[in-house]
């Protein structure tokens, strides 16, 4: 007999606890444990075991021939670019993003593509009613496809209504987190409907072959909102970044079962929708006419794209005694202090009565360490007053001993430049590029001399 028994499950991260607190100690998020009913059965007692009484699964060895799963193009080069080439049928993905960047346009600009093509296409909205879509669709220029909407939050209503006859080719879920499972007690949102909700959908691509996108919120630092089981019950998740002061938009690969996380589909938000960019340098280079100092260029790599970004920095000289500060803007704060080290440690330069700020322009967010030296140069440039050339690229890994290591793929980021018109590039020790004149430097200090002009 189930002997009914509570426990408390954190809203934010999922972890059960026996008793209330108000602080999780998983996550330490406040107020975030909610009680729930849990059934222990006796059969996981000591006396029982779960071997014998299930049925024999076929056993498979690795050298059996397997095929490619067949993909559905989008419509959208950078959309199918981002996820591998194009949406696997019975696949389930989670798409995430902050509000307002544009999750909704994005899908129903995919979901009206294929349903042009003769696709059967079903958009369930949650949040908004379909009136509320429709008048999207028409500010979009998509009033007349022939996408199927409605406007549900019963999982069970949505799973009868797309099983009735020929299953749909796409089922776009806007959101997850809205959604509600008569099996689970709770509201909408909890971690225990999310989970639900998500099982059923996923079964649901799984054994009619329908490609399942799920919207997922995301929380004030990021990341999905509800249990990070969810993450790991999906084959794709994707999130949507971007400023929304900006004008363009990342779409990034975070997992996918069925290709690489190393690739990005890159978009513009303009009047009529998200644009495809085919050429991202285009948004992140301002026009580079006189040479001004406190900026380079860096060839940045994201898969197999090469992106050149322009790195700013500005130094500000304070008076005695006051506390200078430090502001990075798509960079990581931590790694500017690193370099700010290495370049009084090693280089004499003084840093300590000034304040640093270092922005990426375009509002693109680097986490390649191979832009060190970019940021590098930016810096001393800003100090001294003396421009980079406005016709080289730099790049290159910063030890702490002040040492340059070479960076992957440099052969196809100083292609990229050269295709863009610099001529020049600042790199490593040992770096081939051809068509382009290249400065090699093995520390820091070397580099300093050069913007110096030492």
């Amino acid at each position: 007999m189930a002997k009914p028994k509570s426990r408390y499950t954190c809203q934010a991260c999922g972890s059960v606890q026996h008793r209330w607190q108000g602080q999780c100690p998983d996550c330490s998020e406040w107020n975030t444990l909610v009680q729930e009913s849990a059934e222990i059965s006796s059969i996981f007692s000591a006396k029982h075991n779960l071997q014998g009484g299930g049925r024999v699964i076929p056993l498979v060895g690795l050298d059996t021939p397997a095929s490619l799963p067949a993909r559905l193009p989008s419509g959208l080069a950078e959309f199918d670019r981002a996820i591998g080439g194009g949406i696997v049928a019975g696949s389930a993905m989670l798409v995430g993003g902050d509000p307002g960047i544009g999750k909704s346009t994005l899908l129903l600009q995919v979901a009206a593509r294929l349903a042009g093509e003769g696709r059967n296409v079903i958009y369930v909205s949650g949040e908004e009613s379909a009136e509320q879509v429709r008048l999207r669709a028409v500010r979009l220029g998509l009033g007349a496809s022939p996408v199927r909407l409605a406007a549900a939050t019963s999982v069970r209503d949505i799973l009868t209504t797309v099983g009735d006859g020929e299953p749909p080719a796409l089922l776009i879920i806007d959101s997850i987190q809205t959604m509600h499972s008569d099996l689970i007690e709770g509201a909408p949102g909890t971690v225990s409907q999310v989970r639900a909700s998500a099982q059923e959908l996923v079964r649901f691509a799984k054994e009619h072959g329908t490609a399942v996108v799920l919207v997922g919120h995301v929380t004030k630092d990021g990341t999905i909102a509800g249990p990070r089981v969810l993450e790991h019950m999906v084959d794709t998740v994707l999130s949507f970044e971007g400023e929304r002061s900006h004008q363009y938009r990342i779409l990034r690969a975070m997992k996918n079962r069925f290709g690489g996380t190393d690739e990005i589909g890159v978009f513009a938000m303009e009047g009529a929708g998200l644009t495809e960019v085919p050429n991202p340098s285009a948004l992140f280079l301002t026009h580079r006419g006189e040479p001004v100092s406190g900026t380079s260029v860096f060839p940045a790599i994201e898969g197999s794209r090469p992106v050149l970004v322009e790195i700013q920095a500005l130094v500000v000289r304070l008076a005695t005694g006051a506390t200078p500060r430090r502001a990075a803007v798509g960079w990581d704060s931590g790694r500017l202090a690193m370099i700010l080290a290495v370049l009084e440690a090693r280089c004499g330069m003084s840093f300590a009565t000034a304040e640093v700020y270092l922005n990426i322009a375009g509002g693109y967010r680097l986490s390649d360490p191979a832009a060190d030296l970019a940021v590098a140069a930016a810096l001393v440039s800003a100090l001294s007053e003396r421009p980079v050339p406005s016709e080289s690229v730099v790049m290159g890994e910063i030890a702490l001993s002040g040492e340059i290591r070479p960076v992957a793929h440099a052969g196809l980021r100083l292609k990229e430049a050269a295709k863009l018109g610099f001529e020049s590039g600042w790199v490593p020790k040992g770096i081939k590029g051809e068509g382009m004149r290249l400065a090699e430097f093995g520390n820091l200090r070397q580099v300093v001399d050069q913007v110096l002009g030492r």
